[in-house]
């Protein structure tokens, strides 16, 4: 078991302006999702004979492309960033309460990587819902 030696103020101090920034992380992804679609539609289109599908062109695709393949990787940020905030609050609740083995499975558990598929399969049913 790991010594504890925790600062409460200081720990909400760090996790509040971690929040903060996640905040502005997640202003900048929806700007970013924004801007891609401005970019994909300003970047001029393909014409095809088939009306049923919208027109692409070559830099729209690859746009899409690119965010498709990225898209785990910009979830699992905010992921990540959302369960080391939680587990350290969660963690230093316990210590506060003299629970030290509660503190190090709270700690444990933020210290594991983030579900990111489950991430996107939430996101995609979000989306489609919509």
């Amino acid at each position: 078991m790991p010594a504890w030696d925790i600062s409460p103020s200081g720990v909400d101090s760090v996790t509040s302006l971690v929040e903060l920034a996640m905040d502005d992380v997640a202003k900048d992804v929806k700007a970013y999702g924004t801007d891609v679609e401005s970019a994909a539609a300003s970047a001029g289109t393909i014409s095809t004979a088939d009306s049923t599908c919208a027109p692409v062109g070559p830099v729209g695709a690859a746009l899409s492309l690119f965010v498709e393949r990225t898209a785990g990787d910009v979830l699992f940020l905010g992921a990540r960033a959302a369960k080391s905030v939680n587990g350290a609050i969660e963690a230093t609740n316990h210590y506060l309460d003299g629970s030290l083995e509660q503190a190090a499975n709270a700690q444990r558990q933020a210290e594991k990587a983030p579900d990111v598929k489950a991430l996107l399969e939430a996101a995609r049913k979000e989306s489609t819902h919509k």
